[in-house]
């Protein structure tokens, strides 16, 4: 369809390939992130003097999912196991995460930031003498808060 003029070139949705995280001072690229979500659970309360037979619904505290990130294995790249070897006798550091989605010029366009992140799994790859796909590892980050911008 032509442009005509009647439709503003803003209004498209945003393709979700091109996109950038950081933690800490470390800046990785990976191949796919998900789990960026959050919930208020339904609190069901009934008062004992209620004359209607029924519930009344409010939010409950906020919860907050874990994100799940997947890269590419590069040789001398271990800055993920790094990350999950510093968890000692239940203690951890914990860092902001930033996910940033980019715009065509690589700009930052949608911005979310991960409070007090740190990994709670790592796995590996399988190994398979026939394959011929890249090898992938995961990483599985716990946060405590998750905040989202627009950088236009």
């Amino acid at each position: 369809m032509a442009d005509d003029g009647s439709q503003q070139s803003n209004v498209w949705p945003l393709p979700k390939f091109s996109f950038q995280v950081t933690w800490g001072s470390q800046v990785a690229v990976f191949q796919e992130v998900s789990g960026l979500d959050m919930e208020a659970p339904v609190i069901e309360y009934r008062r004992g003097d209620n004359p209607a037979f029924s519930t009344i619904k409010m939010p409950g505290v906020k919860k907050y999912g874990n994100i799940t990130m997947k890269k590419g294995i590069f040789k001398s790249d271990p800055k993920l196991w790094d990350w999950f070897n510093q968890i000692k006798m239940n203690t951890t550091k914990r860092v902001t995460v930033t996910i940033s989605l980019l715009d065509e010029a690589g700009k930052p366009t949608m911005i979310w930031t991960l409070a007090n992140a740190w990994p709670t799994k790592i796995s590996g790859t399988d190994l398979k003498a026939e394959g011929n796909e890249v090898v992938i590892e995961s990483i599985e980050v716990a946060h405590e808060g998750l905040t989202i911008a627009n950088a236009c």
